[in-house]
């Protein structure tokens, strides 16, 4: 169990690292993106890092998350 929770730190913080966003807060189950300007893009960029890195992360985003010009880098589940 606790290698596996290591792996996903490890995931998010090379995501974090290389994506080196301006805002950002981390939540129970990844990383919530703050402030990005063109929305599309940042989210577009984050997909491509996962899987160039191939982590175990995935984008999420809602409505609500629009107000604030923000999305998730959640861990993958399973």
């Amino acid at each position: 169990m606790e290698i596996t929770v290591l792996n996903q730190n490890a995931d998010l913080q090379k995501f974090i690292d290389k994506f080196d966003p301006r805002k950002f807060k981390l939540i129970k189950n990844g990383v919530e993106i703050r402030g990005i300007i063109d929305l599309h893009r940042g989210m577009q960029e984050a997909k491509a890092l996962i899987e160039r890195f191939q982590l175990k992360l995935v984008v999420t985003h809602t409505a609500e998350m629009l107000s604030y010009r923000g999305f998730e880098v959640n861990y993958m589940v399973g």
